[in-house]
């Protein structure tokens, strides 16, 4: 799958599926704590509940929330940092979220690996509310984009079905801090 993606800080995002042509024109937005998804066989635009948020995005192994970020790392969640370790071969801050009472989010428990000298994010553990390991992130190919250094690939890996994984690879970046 083919997609191109715009945002705006955190709070609006527009992601467009360019390709397959089966998937051609969906459109996914963002605003705010808010998302609607296009559907063009349908020709229709639907609001997607909360509840949808945990449901996987197009088959990949990726959720909707993953995806539209409706949940935030930075302020739905508390953070610990747990330890100092090396991840692809650079200094990270080990870190541990814990959701907020108040915060309405998909995962249990995140730990974080958080490149110390460009703020990369290239690990991510996501828990289930039982805090048992579901899914695991990982970047690779670190490269400039625009100016910004940037994992170039991202592997989704669901622990329960083993040998499968989602990978998203970067072609161009573009940014406008």
């Amino acid at each position: 799958m083919t997609m191109k993606n715009w945002s705006q800080g955190n709070d609006y995002a527009v992601s467009l599926v360019t390709s397959p042509a089966k998937e051609k024109g969906t459109v996914f937005l963002k605003r705010k704590n808010e998302a609607w998804n296009y559907l063009p066989s349908l020709e229709r635009t639907i609001k997607l509940p909360p509840s949808m948020m945990t449901q996987s995005f197009m088959g990949t192994d990726l959720t909707n929330d993953d995806l539209v970020k409706q949940s935030s790392m930075v302020v739905d969640y508390t953070h610990k940092v747990l330890a100092s370790e090396r991840v692809l071969g650079l200094e990270c801050w080990k870190l541990e979220l814990m959701p907020k009472e108040e915060s309405t989010v998909v995962w249990g428990k995140l730990i974080v690996w958080i490149d110390k000298k460009d703020f990369m994010q290239l690990k991510t553990e996501f828990y289930d509310e039982d805090e048992e390991l579901v899914n695991l992130m990982t970047g690779h190919n670190v490269a400039l984009f625009d100016g910004v250094k940037l994992p170039g690939k991202i592997e989704f890996i669901p622990l329960e079905d083993e040998g499968h994984k989602t990978i998203i690879k970067y072609d161009v970046w573009q940014s406008t801090i």
